[in-house]
C-alpha cells in the first residue's frame, strides 16, 4: 500500500492541516484585534510615544545638526510595533516602518507643521506644542491622548512638534491605531515561530495520543484477521476500550466465535454423517450377509437338505427380507421427518381414543408378557392437537419398548397431563417398571441413531418389531434400531419435546406437544 492510500497518512494531513489553519486564523485575529484595538505599545500611549520620539529628535538635532535622521529612525525605532512617520519642514518624509500613510494624515501634519512655526514665531514664546485657545479643536478620548478631527471628520491624535536650535525642524505623526499590515508585517517572524512549534508539538502529540495506540491496535486486529483467514479458528482481536476500534474488533470476534461454531458443528454432523454411514452399512450388511449365506447353501448341488431343514432356511432368509425392508422404510421415514418432507394433518385428537388403539394394539403382547397396561387423563389434558396416525406412531413404538422390557406382574402406565414446562400444553407419557432401567451414560443419547453401547452390536431402539432397548440392555432380533429416533422426529415436527427419565425400578418417555402445533 502506498503512502497515500494509507488511511492514518490521510487523517494525520487533514489533522495538520486543520491545525494549520486553525493557528493562521488565530494569528490573523490576533492582529486584527491589536490593530483595532490600538494597544499595539504596551507601558504607553500613541501620543506619549509621539512626544517621546519628538524629544529625542529634537535631541540628537541639537548635538549633531547634520545627522541622517532616516538612518537614525530606521536603526532605532525599526522594532516598535506601531508606525509613526515624521514630516521635515523642507518637506522630508521619514517613516518608521510603514511605507506608506493616508492622505488625511500628511495633509494634517502639513498644517500643524506650519502652526507650530507660526506659533514658535510669535513674540510672546507662547508654547509650541499647544494652539492658540480659539483654534484648539474638541479633544476627546481616553488614556491621556488628545484625539481630534480634522474639518473631515478624520480622527488623529495632535503631531507633536520637533523643536532645534529655536526653529521647527518637523513633527512626528503617530497613527491612533497601527495598519493590519504593519502589524502582520512585524508579528510574522514570532507569529511564525510559535505556530511552527505548536504545529510540531501537536503534530507529535496527536501521532503519540492517537494515531500511534489506533494503528497498533488496527495492525493487531489485521494480524488477528490474516490468522483467521489461514484457517486458525481461535484468532482474536484485543476489544479492550470503548471505542469504534473496540466495537469493530468485538465484531470481528463475534464472527470468529461464529465461524468456529460452525466449524465445530460441521465437524460434529461430518463425524455423525460418517458414524451413520457406518452403522447403517452395519446394518444393511448383516441381513444381506445372513440371506447370502443361506442361499449359497441352498443353491448348493452337492448338499443334500431335508425339506424341514430347507423351509428353516428359507423363513430366515424371508425374515432377513423383512428387516431390510424394515431398516429402509424406517430410514425413508426418518428422512422424511427430519427434512420436513410431508405435511401433518393437525386436527383436534381425543386422548382416550389414542390410548384406546395402542392397548388394543398391544393387548396379546401384554398376555403373553404378563404385563398390565393401564391408562389415565389427567384434567383438562382429554384432547389434543396433533396427526392422528403420526402420534399413534410413535405412542406404538413407546409402548411396544415398555412392554419388551418389563418385568411379569408389573404395570405399563399410558397418561396425559397439562404440561407448562418447557412449553405449554398436554404431555403424553408411557411409563414402565424395568428392574435396571437406562444406564445414566446412555439417556444423552438414547434418540440418536444407530446409538450403541457396545461398538459391536447396536443400541438398539424402541420401533415395530422386537429390536429395542431398556436398562443398557440389547436384543438383536431383527428392529432397525431407529424407532425412538422416528419418535422424537415426530414429536419435533408437531413442534413439541419429547424426554426421558429413568432409574431402577421405573423409566419414563413424555412427549410434550404445544396447543397449537406446527403444521
Amino acid at each position: 500500500m502506498t503512502w497515500h492510500r494509507s488511511l492514518y497518512w490521510r487523517i494525520a494531513i487533514g489533522v495538520v492541516g486543520f491545525l494549520a489553519a486553525m493557528l493562521i486564523v488565530q494569528a490573523m485575529l490576533f492582529v486584527w484585534v491589536v490593530s483595532q484595538s490600538g494597544r499595539s505599545l504596551p507601558g504607553q500611549s500613541p501620543g506619549r510615544l509621539g512626544l517621546t520620539v519628538a524629544q529625542d529628535l529634537a535631541a540628537v538635532l541639537e548635538r549633531e545638526p547634520q545627522t541622517d535622521l532616516t538612518h537614525y529612525i530606521q536603526e532605532q525605532y525599526a522594532q516598535y510595533t506601531h508606525p509613526f512617520f515624521v514630516m521635515m519642514a523642507d518637506g522630508r518624509l521619514i517613516t518608521s516602518g510603514s511605507r506608506s500613510f493616508p492622505e488625511p494624515f500628511l495633509r494634517m501634519a502639513r498644517v500643524q507643521l506650519s502652526a507650530a512655526q507660526r506659533r514658535l514665531d510669535r513674540p510672546e514664546g507662547r508654547r509650541p506644542d499647544f494652539p492658540e485657545r480659539g483654534d484648539r479643536p474638541e479633544p476627546f478620548g481616553r488614556g491621556g491622548d488628545r484625539f481630534e478631527r480634522d474639518p473631515n471628520g478624520f480622527r488623529f491624535i495632535r503631531p507633536s512638534p520637533i523643536i532645534a536650535h529655536g526653529r521647527v525642524a518637523g513633527v512626528v505623526v503617530v497613527p491612533p491605531q497601527a495598519p493590519f499590515g504593519f502589524l502582520l508585517g512585524r508579528f510574522a517572524p514570532m507569529l511564525a515561530l510559535v505556530a511552527g512549534g505548536v504545529l510540531v508539538l501537536g503534530t507529535v502529540l496527536t501521532s503519540l495520543m492517537i494515531f500511534g495506540p489506533a494503528r497498533r491496535r488496527l495492525r493487531e486486529l489485521e494480524t488477528a484477521a490474516h490468522r483467521l483467514g489461514a484457517g486458525d479458528l481461535t484468532a482474536r482481536a484485543p476489544d479492550r476500550g470503548g471505542d469504534e476500534i473496540a466495537a469493530v474488533a468485538s465484531a470481528f470476534n463475534a464472527m470468529a466465535g461464529d465461524l468456529a461454531a460452525r466449524a465445530d458443528a460441521l465437524a460434529a454432523s461430518d463425524r455423525v454423517r460418517r458414524q451413520l454411514l457406518a452403522d447403517v452399512s452395519h446394518e444393511l450388511t448383516t441381513p444381506v450377509t445372513a440371506m447370502r449365506g443361506y442361499l449359497e447353501t441352498l443353491t448348493m448341488p452337492e448338499l443334500a437338505l431335508d425339506e424341514a431343514t430347507r423351509g428353516r432356511y428359507l423363513t430366515i432368509i424371508s425374515d432377513e427380507t423383512n428387516r431390510l425392508e424394515r431398516l429402509i422404510g424406517d430410514l425413508l421415514e426418518l428422512a422424511r421427518l427430519e427434512g420436513g418432507g410431508g405435511s401433518l394433518q393437525i386436527s383436534e385428537l381425543t386422548v382416550a381414543q389414542l390410548f384406546d388403539r395402542v392397548v388394543a394394539r398391544h393387548e396379546h403382547a401384554c398376555q403373553a408378557a404378563g404385563v398390565t397396561m393401564q391408562t389415565s387423563i389427567g384434567r383438562g389434558a382429554d384432547t389434543v392437537q396433533g396427526d392422528r396416525d403420526r402420534l399413534e406412531q410413535a405412542l406404538q413404538n413407546l409402548a411396544a419398548n415398555a412392554i419388551r422390557y418389563a418385568p411379569p406382574g408389573s404395570t405399563v402406565r399410558l397418561a396425559s397431563r397439562v404440561a407448562d414446562s418447557p412449553i405449554a400444553g398436554i404431555a403424553l407419557s408411557v411409563e414402565d417398571e424395568g428392574p435396571s432401567g437406562i444406564a445414566p451414560e446412555h439417556l444423552p443419547h438414547i434418540f440418536d441413531r444407530f446409538y450403541k453401547a457396545d461398538a459391536s452390536r447396536p443400541f438398539d431402539r424402541a420401533q415395530n418389531g422386537p429390536d429395542e432397548v431398556d436398562g443398557g440392555k440389547a436384543s438383536v432380533s431383527g428392529g432397525s434400531g431407529l424407532g425412538l429416533s422416528i419418535v422424537k422426529a415426530i414429536v419435533e415436527r408437531h413442534g413439541g419435546r419429547i424426554a426421558v427419565e429413568s432409574r431402577p425400578g421405573r423409566t419414563v418417555f413424555e412427549m410434550v406437544l404445544p396447543a397449537r402445533p406446527a403444521a
